[in-house]
């Protein structure tokens, strides 16, 4: 049985942003969130159009990465910007990182183009910090080993630091046993961390894995001209691409109660970000 896709009206000088979604599901949920918060509207009209896929059952892409899985999500993120393009998507998202591994795939798979959620962060670190020369990278053990940061900002100059292997198992708790499996992280320890990496002479830190974005904004991230965070990076980067005017601060949350971010010395207000270029 066919199932007919979404309408794929759009207004004029407005494409409709597709979205490959569930990788995770939270850190869509958030993605979503980010982007109509960071839209300057006034009224529904205002807001940016998106078709979402949320396919939750997209193998894991850092089992894949190290070889734990023989299941490719790649050829799956393929097929499913592919309907998102025959819905009338303009041009598609994928919020995760890690999938960015796979994203010559769904380059080579769809007519429209496809925002690197890593090169629109590296932008946005060299942005927030003009002559650039060393930042850390906090992300799954996929990202690190599949290297996307580390090439995307070496190609911009900048040294890349990422944390020794306890800091790793920390980070990585936090991604699996804590937002995945919707339990409490340990964001002290996320925090000491990224302040190991600091301490090493970063001047920035990236918070390349989406569901450290879940807890960025919890834990007032967002505001710390320290940490790049790669879900607010690529929310601002689709705002501007669908044509839309992009307000500097996230509007509030409802209900948002701020957690606290002890464990880590508090750093000089976060300038507003500079909107990269579209890639």
């Amino acid at each position: 049985m066919n199932v007919p896709g979404p309408s794929t009206a759009e207004s004029p000088g407005h494409p409709l942003v597709g979205v490959v979604g569930g990788v995770g599901p939270l850190a869509t949920v958030s993605f979503l969130d980010a982007v109509v918060r960071l839209t300057a509207a006034e009224r529904d009209q205002d807001h940016v159009d998106l078709v979402v896929l949320q396919h939750a059952t997209i193998p894991d892409r850092t089992a894949h990465i190290l070889g734990a899985s023989d299941e490719d999500p790649g050829p799956v993120m393929a097929a499913d910007a592919r309907r998102l393009e025959r819905w009338g998507a303009g041009f598609v998202v994928v919020p995760c990182n890690t999938a960015h591994h796979y994203t010559q795939q769904i380059v080579d798979a769809v007519g429209v183009p496809v925002l690197s959620i890593v090169g629109e962060t590296a932008a946005a670190a060299v942005a927030r910090r003009p002559g650039l020369r060393t930042a850390g990278v906090l992300a799954t053990e996929g990202t690190i080993a599949a290297g996307v940061y580390q090439r995307a900002l070496e190609e911009r100059g900048v040294e890349v630091l990422v944390p020794d292997a306890v800091g790793q198992a920390v980070v990585t708790s936090v991604i699996y046993d804590g937002v995945k499996a919707g339990a409490d992280v340990d964001l002290p320890g996320l925090l000491h961390v990224a302040d190991q990496l600091l301490g090493r002479g970063a001047e920035v830190v990236l918070l390349g894995c989406t569901e450290l974005s879940v807890v960025a904004e919890s834990a007032g991230l967002l505001d710390d001209a320290r940490f790049v965070d790669s879900l607010d990076s690529l929310a601002r980067s689709t705002v501007t691409r669908s044509g839309h005017r992009l307000r500097e601060r996230r509007s509030p949350a409802p209900g948002a109660v701020p957690l606290p971010a002890g464990g880590l010395p508090a750093g000089p207000p976060a300038r507003p970000s500079a909107t990269p270029g579209s890639r």
